[in-house]
């Protein structure tokens, strides 16, 4: 037999780790965001961004404007309760930040249908752009990079990262909220990709599986703490490719049009133009051909 609630000796020595160790989310003003709201949030921001892709599927176009302002308000209200539990003591108002969110979708979705060409662009094997949005996971991880990195820029603390997390969950990739990231980016595969906080990605890269954008070793203080703050990861210039299993550490500047081969471990900086390739990843720059 097992003992009755009032009397069962695991339920005291959880409640005394409780206690003891924290790690209770408990109702209240310091409620934090919870983690199945975060995920309802993401698949809410998915089917705005994408009527009849994601969610219950086609929309009659009739229903489409309904529809819209349907969901908007329902994210809407999701959200807004997690920001506000998010940046509860933080000074900032929730209201507000989620007002200035609301008026940057419509330009997160520009960007995210510059993706989306990028990705029919850029592999030959996408038949239509329909099927980069329903079968990509490229496409789920940046859109919701793109909503994340709109709420960390507007200091919401936690929920940018839950959001990520989700993402990455979903998907295997995983891109911090911090990472500034320009039109026309196109992952490929996907599986094993990270893009550290720092980041700096021009527009029209594109990268492939198991690629590191991360950071080195970094400085700690006298106290022997990590320094945090500082720019650590790469910046990579506009139309940069960069193949399968790469690793790109530190805050170091890769040029305009380069071209970063599989496996290659880099450390340094690269002009434009550069080609990179393993094993001894020796810049070569591209000379132009003078007709």
């Amino acid at each position: 037999m097992f003992p009755d609630d009032a009397n069962d000796p695991t339920v005291d020595a959880l409640l005394l780790s409780y206690r003891m160790n924290g790690g209770v989310n408990l109702e209240g003003p310091n409620m934090l965001p919870s983690r199945d709201a975060v995920a309802a949030v993401a698949k809410d921001v998915l089917a705005l961004f994408f009527p009849g892709y994601f969610g219950e599927g086609p929309i009659d176009p009739d229903r489409l404007p309904t529809e819209t302002a349907h969901r908007l308000r329902v994210l809407r209200s999701r959200l807004l309760q997690q920001i506000e539990r998010a940046v509860h003591g933080t000074g900032l108002d929730g209201e507000h930040v989620l007002r200035v969110f609301e008026g940057s979708l419509p330009s997160i979705r520009e960007l995210l249908m510059s993706d989306v060409a990028a990705a029919f662009e850029g592999d030959p094997a996408a038949r239509s752009e329909d099927e980069v949005i329903l079968a990509y996971p490229g496409i789920v991880a940046v859109a919701i990079q793109r909503v994340a990195h709109a709420l960390h820029a507007a200091g919401v603390p936690l929920v940018p990262r839950m959001l990520t997390e989700w993402a990455h969950g979903a998907t295997g990739i995983d891109i911090h909220p911090g990472a500034a990231i320009g039109a026309s980016f196109f992952i490929d595969h996907g599986t094993g990709v990270v893009i550290g906080e720092t980041c700096v990605i021009g527009a029209h890269v594109k990268i492939y599986q198991g690629v590191t954008l991360g950071a080195k070793s970094f400085p700690k203080d006298s106290d022997g703490h990590a320094v945090k703050g500082l720019k650590r990861h790469p910046n990579v210039r506009d139309r940069v490719t960069i193949y399968a299993g790469a690793t790109l550490l530190g805050d170091i500047e890769i040029g305009a049009g380069s071209t970063i081969g599989s496996n290659v471990w880099l450390l340094e900086s690269v002009p434009p133009g550069s080609s990179i390739r393993s094993p001894d990843a020796a810049p070569t720059v591209r000379t132009p051909i003078v007709k």
